[in-house]
Order: C-alpha cells, then sequence, then structure tokens
C-alpha cells in the first residue's frame, strides 16, 4: 500500500508494527486511546531491552525522553500540546508520530498561513447542496479539527503563529468550551468533542512576531520547546534513519561512507558556529543550519549520484549539493561560503587529506559556479 503513495503517513508506513503494539498492550487507556501511553512512547522512541517486549520496535523521533513523556501526558489530559522550537528541530514529525500512536490518525492537519480562515478549523458549506436543499448537516463540510472533535481523535495544526489572530481566536473556544456551534443550522447545531479529542500545535520561534499568541490561547496549551540537536552522535542517528529510508523508498542501493557522513556533520557545526558569532545578519548564512536541512543536502547528493554519477556518493559531490543547497542570497551567501571555505576548509584539507581535498575541489568549483 505504501508503494502507491508518494510519501505515507505514519500509521501506514508503521501500520504492522502499530498491530503488533496494540496486539501485546495490556496498560491502560486513556480515552479511546488505541494504545497505552507507555506502548506511545516505545512506539515513538524505540524499545529497550528492559521493555521486555518479543521484537525491536526502531527508533523514529530523537530528542530527550522527557519532551515525548510530556507530550503523551498533556494529550491525556483536557490540554492542547504545542511544540515550538526552530526550523528543522523534528516538531511536525513528532506530532505525526504521536498522533498515529494515538488514534491511528495523522492526517487531520490544519495549515497555518496567512490566509488560513475560521473555516479552515470550523466548517464550510457545499454551495451546490446549499443551493437544492438549503443549509443541513448533510451540506456541512467540516474541517480537520470539527472531524477530530466528532471523532474523538488528534487534530493537528501546523504553523500555528502564521495564522492571524481571527483564527487563533476562534481556537481558543474549540479548546475552551469543546464544542463549535453552527448558528446556520436551527437544530443539531452544536458539535460536541467526543472523549479522547485534542490537538497538537506547532510553532516556528523564529516566527515571533509574525502573530504572537494571545495569552488566553498560551493557557490553552502546554508548552515544549523543541531544541536544535546538538549532540554530534544523535544527529548522525536522524540523518542516517532519514537516508535510510531515503534510499528504500527511491529503491536506491548506495552506500553513505562514514566518512562523508563525519564531513556533513562538522561542515554543519562549524558553520552554525560562525554563524553565532557573526556580528550582524550579513555575515550569518540565510539558512537555519538544521539536521532538516543536512538531510536535504545529503538527499540532493545522493540522487544527483545516482542518476548523474556513477552511482557512488563522493566528497566533491556531497560539497556541491551542501553549497547549492547553502548559498541563498547573492552575493552575500556565495561570499560567507567562500570565505569558510579559504579559512576552514582548506586548512583542514591540508591537514587531513583524503575526503576533505576532493570536499575543498567540489566546494570551490560549485562557488566559482554561482559567483
Amino acid at each position: 500500500m505504501t508503494d502507491d503513495m508518494l510519501r505515507a503517513p505514519a500509521e501506514v508506513k508503521y501500520a504492522e508494527e502499530l498491530d503488533w503494539l496494540e496486539s501485546v498492550d495490556d496498560g491502560p487507556k486513556p480515552f479511546s486511546w488505541r494504545l497505552s501511553p507507555r506502548m506511545v512512547r516505545l512506539f515513538v522512541l524505540g524499545s529497550e531491552r528492559s521493555d521486555g517486549l518479543d521484537r525491536e520496535i526502531g527508533q523514529k523521533w530523537f530528542g530527550d525522553r522527557s519532551f515525548v513523556e510530556r507530550s503523551i501526558v498533556t494529550l491525556a489530559s483536557d490540554r492542547g500540546l504545542l511544540l515550538i522550537g526552530d526550523p528543522g528541530t523534528g516538531k511536525s514529525w513528532l506530532a505525526e508520530l504521536l498522533a498515529a500512536a494515538i488514534c491511528r490518525n495523522s492526517t487531520l492537519v490544519v495549515q497555518g498561513t496567512a490566509g488560513t480562515t475560521e473555516d479552515h478549523i470550523k466548517y464550510s458549506w457545499n454551495v451546490s447542496m446549499v443551493i437544492a436543499k438549503g443549509q443541513s448537516r448533510e451540506s456541512m463540510i467540516p474541517s480537520p479539527i470539527m472531524t477530530a472533535m466528532e471523532q474523538g481523535v488528534i487534530g493537528r495544526f501546523e504553523e500555528l503563529t502564521r495564522s492571524t489572530s481571527d483564527v487563533q481566536d476562534a481556537l481558543i473556544s474549540i479548546l475552551s468550551e469543546k464544542y463549535v456551534s453552527v448558528p446556520e443550522l436551527n437544530d443539531d447545531n452544536i458539535v460536541f468533542a467526543q472523549p479522547g479529542f485534542s490537538i497538537i500545535a506547532t510553532a516556528n520561534s523564529r516566527d515571533r512576531g509574525v502573530n504572537d499568541l494571545s495569552s488566553a490561547l498560551k493557557r490553552r496549551f502546554n508548552f515544549i520547546r523543541i531544541p536544535v540537536v546538538t549532540n554530534k552522535r544523535s544527529e548522525a542517528e536522524i540523518v542516517r534513519f532519514r537516508t535510510t529510508e531515503l534510499l528504500r523508498r527511491h529503491r536506491i542501493e548506495l552506500e553513505l561512507p562514514p566518512t562523508l557522513l563525519d564531513i556533513l556533520l562538522q561542515s554543519f557545526a562549524d558553520l552554525r558556529a560562525a554563524s553565532a558569532s557573526a556580528a550582524s545578519d550579513d555575515e550569518r548564512l540565510e539558512s537555519a543550519l538544521s539536521t532538516a536541512e543536512q538531510i536535504g543536502v545529503l538527499e540532493d547528493a545522493i540522487l544527483h549520484s545516482h542518476f548523474f554519477g556513477d552511482r557512488t556518493l563522493r566528497a566533491e559531490t556531497l560539497a556541491g549539493s551542501l553549497v547549492g543547497s547553502l548559498a541563498r542570497r547573492s552575493p552575500e551567501d556565495l561570499a560567507i561560503l567562500n570565505k569558510y571555505w579559504h579559512g576552514v576548509i582548506e586548512p583542514r584539507s591540508k591537514k587531513d587529506g583524503g575526503a576533505w581535498q576532493a570536499f575543498l575541489e567540489g566546494g570551490r568549483q560549485a562557488i566559482a559556479t554561482l559567483s
């Protein structure tokens, strides 16, 4: 079934694993949850020998265990969950995994933008049916959030701070009263949330000041701040995990040399340090230099090697992908990368040699091409 989808949601991708966990789960379950809190945590973070399971459950989200446990506890209460952090910290992926494990449906999603309206979180109307038969529950089109309320499952709201204050205010009543009034109807004009309904929202910490959350809305959420992954080992695990998924999805047989992964991780660590010490925005790359962007650089290099190379990932290809992905502003970003290549990569290639030399030349060529 997953072969028929460009990107299968977590509940489809891991359906067999979720079925098995549900079959052996004898723990207490809040509301109509499909898995107990303990099994939800196992599904997200993976199993350990001490868990005593007959099979291994792979880790799917890499981060502090306490963040996952607090998220699960929040969803077992009547409060919303707000995951906030920098781009690429895995907020949306964690939200999807939690919804998949709890209710086997992670697709009831509203994407917050400047164009998101109250209709997107409440309901709209099938105009042709209204003209033919008038307004009724049958002609009403429930939003993903209203559908989640009716089914007693998890609704998701991505990029909450991108939506306007009117939309945020409408969400306050849903989180507080747990129902939505439909004034256009005379009868059956209230949609009540069923037990198990909750909302997982995400917010980008870099969007602060775009549409700040009101104090009233903040009180309806438990905040969990997801930090940028700075541990090199954890970041390497995330990149390997995502890369393995990429290769499987594209049916590509290509080895990721550990040396090139180290080069990628070290390069991003260096660029982050340079960005942190920069005196102005002009001296910082526009890129957030997140783990997600590392994965994007590696994906670009792998696909280029597969389709246009000799199906071997090489350092010069990785360097070209890194420069091409991070040089978003010209000439500012190119100047920053050129300085980095001359000041850091060149001395390192002379000292360590090997793949660093090919990485140096590949980056030089990419910068010259884009300049």
